[in-house]
């Protein structure tokens, strides 16, 4: 497998341009599937597009948010990423990133980076359930299990609640995750796992799953991430499907670290691929 350091890694070339190498191992293609038959992770994505952010506008404050739109599927070949500074500041900066491979353009996003001051605070998260070492790692099922995901160790308080365990309830599902290599958990990292689990709607729904694409990704990062903030690499995410319907999805999610610390919130849209009859 290429290894995830790898993927995450933007060489700098002429003009400023930032380049990735896009590999199939990183496809979300299942893994019953080849991987050529599907696109480069969204995950991924999101992640190279923060770090191209950050790189190109010569920031080094934290990201606050980043807010993706998926124009086109990228194919797995080099992708170039080139980043604008809009506005910087001492306290703020604002920077714009567009990708993509010759005149396919792939990934547009916007973000905001900004250092904390001291200020009123309230703990606003319950605490995660457990501990990662309480739950039995599952690796997804390659039927429908997505080839990016062996880079990642999915451990469910709940199981995983899939096709209609959920039906009735609450559309809900909580997931430890980190990435398989064990590094701590960083930028890039976090916006990799935060879109590293199936939809949530697939919890309410019955097999077949019905498959989607995202269109757009929003992640508000909630502070600093340091080595210290999960040395381990560990994010607990909760993840509700707010409406489905109409061939659109709109899911919302939280991560924290193993003492509860909030790290972020995302929210995706996502396209329903049409039913085949």
């Amino acid at each position: 497998m290429q290894a995830l350091t790898e993927a995450l890694t933007l060489s700098r070339g002429d003009a400023g341009v930032l380049t990735a190498r896009l590999d199939a191992d990183f496809s979300n293609a299942p893994q019953a599937m080849d991987p050529l038959k599907g696109a480069p992770f969204g995950g991924l994505m999101a992640a190279l597009a923060g770090s191209a952010a950050r790189i190109g506008a010569g920031l080094e404050t934290p990201l606050r948010t980043l807010t993706v739109q998926y124009l086109a599927a990228a194919r797995f070949e080099p992708v170039e990423f080139r980043a604008t500074l809009l506005r910087g500041g001492r306290n703020v900066a604002y920077a714009a990133v567009q990708a993509g491979q010759g005149d396919r353009q792939a990934l547009q996003a916007l973000a905001t980076f900004g250092r904390d001051v001291e200020g009123p605070r309230l703990d606003l998260m319950p605490p995660p359930p457990g501990a990662p070492g309480d739950f039995e790692r599952l690796p997804m099922d390659p039927v429908f299990g997505p080839w990016f995901t062996r880079h990642i160790d999915h451990r469910f308080p709940e199981g995983p609640r899939l096709f209609g365990q959920n039906a009735g309830g609450a559309i809900e599902l909580g997931c430890w995750m980190r990435c398989t290599d064990g590094a701590p958990l960083d930028e890039a990292r976090l916006l990799f796992l935060l879109d590293g689990l199936y939809p949530t709607y697939w919890t309410g729904l019955p097999a077949p799953p019905a498959i989607s694409a995202s269109v757009d990704l929003r992640a508000d990062l909630m502070g600093e991430l340091t080595p210290a903030t999960s040395p381990e690499g560990w994010a607990y995410s909760h993840f509700v499907s707010r409406d489905v319907g109409g061939g659109w999805a709109v899911e919302d999610g939280t991560a924290q670290a193993p003492d509860g610390t909030p790290l972020a919130l995302v929210r995706q849209r996502r396209r329903l691929m049409p039913l085949r009859t």
